[in-house]
């Protein structure tokens, strides 16, 4: 009697198998992308929310830098590459490019870099299991950032990427911020699921309300916008989320325009290189950082009405074409043509959004594969810091 009731739930096991195994073969090569990507993040994504559900929100008010001259709330930072002159060292420091110098104050953006991790993991577990205990305690970092009267950051860099005795911030200090992206996405994917309390969504988007303007009109954020390396990509790339999550469409549109007739034409060559970052002393990093910015701009302004993954520019350059020119490198680092960075080459390349988003825009396997293949959780600052998407499973929507 035992073998007549098991053979029709195995046909039925079977015969499920065989249906799902149909689907994935008439799916998309996107969904199965999708489904391949989940299925490598799972268990680490897993392992480190159930980490962080235990570690509490720590902002910019834990730590005040005594050469700030901002307040408690404001975010601080110092230029990586300046250095004490040993000449004269009361006085202004001087620049070592690529060599960073490990005594100056980074706790503000290492506070940053941390809150990004946490948040865009734990949504991403929330994600994978809809178990609402990983949304709570993401809103719970994002309320001490944002909401929170005795640990919120004011929104703005003024004193973001200082240099002792020459500048109390700069433009270029805007970049710490790409680090808010995940937290943005994280919020608006909670928010998806009736996750954020209206109230609550509102008091978010009320912050980065006051951040977008400051971004647009202060003489920093002007600054930055029209920097012809990597920083121009960067101020785009936030700027266009951030007003995407505050519905201004006049910005929004603004930064597509900027990516069409500036960004892609001005800072890529004919062959999909980006000059101004092989001329740095980190050529290889660089490249790689500005390429996963550009494509985080693909992402972020293409809609139904606006394709940027595919756009052309007049003088046929397109995403796709930095995609390929970096392809090789990435796949054997040795046949890199340029000299090694002077520091933090071992750590190049890690799994880089790029590809993975790039495979799925594209529907090729052969970027899916650079992008698998490589370490997904760095565990090095200098890594991180140019890594802004640590999180992918929080975007993968955004991609038709």
């Amino acid at each position: 009697m035992n073998s007549i009731k098991t053979k029709p739930n195995l046909f039925l096991k079977l015969a499920s198998l065989f249906i799902f195994l149909v689907f994935i073969a008439c799916s998309k090569p996107v969904l199965t992308f999708q489904i391949q990507a989940e299925n490598i993040l799972k268990d680490s994504i897993l392992a480190l929310a159930k980490e962080n559900l235990l570690k509490k929100p720590v902002t910019v008010t834990a730590k005040k830098a005594d050469r700030s001259v901002g307040g408690l709330h404001d975010f601080y930072s110092e230029g990586d590459y300046w250095w004490p002159d040993t000449t004269n060292l009361d006085g202004p420091f001087i620049q070592r490019d690529g060599m960073t110098n490990p005594d100056n104050f980074t706790e503000h953006r290492e506070a940053l870099m941390r809150f990004s991790e946490i948040v865009g993991n734990l949504t991403s577990a929330y994600l994978i299991t809809k178990d609402s205990i990983y949304a709570l305690k993401t809103l719970e970092h994002c309320k001490a950032w944002f909401i929170n009267e005795d640990t919120k950051m004011n929104p703005h860099l003024n004193y973001a990427q200082a240099i002792k005795g020459r500048f109390t911030g700069r433009g270029i200090g805007i970049i710490d911020g790409i680090h808010f992206m995940e937290v943005v996405q994280s919020i608006v994917v909670l928010d998806h699921y009736k996750q954020v309390d209206p109230e609550i969504l509102v008091s978010f988007k009320y912050w980065f309300s006051e951040f977008l303007i400051w971004l647009k009109e202060h003489p920093y954020g002007k600054a930055e916008m029209i920097h012809p390396n990597n920083h121009g990509t960067c101020w785009n790339m936030q700027v266009a989320l951030y007003a995407k999550f505050t519905n201004n469409d006049s910005i929004l549109n603004f930064c597509r325009e900027r990516f069409k007739n500036n960004l892609l034409p001005d800072q890529m060559a004919e062959n999909g290189s980006f000059p101004l970052e092989l001329k740095r002393t980190k050529p290889f990093g660089y490249s790689l950082f500005n390429l996963d910015a550009m494509v985080m701009n693909c992402l972020i302004l293409s809609d139904k009405e606006n394709d940027l993954w595919h756009f052309i520019s007049p003088v046929n350059k397109n995403i796709k074409l930095g995609l390929e020119f970096m392809k090789p490198y990435v796949k054997e680092k040795k046949k890199w043509p340029l000299t090694p960075d002077v520091m933090y080459w071992d750590q190049w390349p890690v799994a880089q959004p790029a590809f993975l988003f790039g495979a799925i825009a594209f529907e090729d396997s052969n970027y899916f594969e650079l992008w698998s293949s490589h370490t997904h959780f760095p565990k090095v600052d200098e890594v991180k810091r140019n890594l802004p998407i640590r999180n992918p499973l929080l975007w993968l929507d955004e991609i038709d």
